[in-house]
């Protein structure tokens, strides 16, 4: 059995990033998806995908998984390189383009 073990994205609909900061141990699907045939929903026989294990760290997800006996794979993710701007670049005379409605 093979899991993924990484960091959340930060909701779309939040400006906040209050659920990005656990890790999260996900299973990997063993069978796609197939559309039932009565209704057309999708479903699947591998009900592991549903399963989604939150760890504080890193090495809390790696120990679980050593633990169980799962391959796993670690995904870094990329981090938010944040700028610090103030109200008053927008009007300097040093800005590259020009301040106009």
């Amino acid at each position: 059995m093979h899991v993924r073990i990484f960091r959340p994205a930060k909701n779309a609909m939040q400006s906040g990033r209050g659920n990005s900061k656990r890790w999260m141990l996900e299973f990997e699907p063993l069978a796609g998806a197939t559309p039932d045939p009565l209704m057309g929903w999708s479903s699947s026989p591998d009900t592991r995908r549903q399963v989604k294990l939150r760890f504080d760290s890193e090495a809390e997800a790696i120990e679980y998984a050593k633990q169980k006996g799962y391959t796993y794979t670690v995904v870094k993710r990329n981090e938010r390189k944040v700028q610090p701007k103030s109200y008053a670049d927008n009007f300097a005379y040093s800005r590259m383009e020009p301040w106009t409605h």
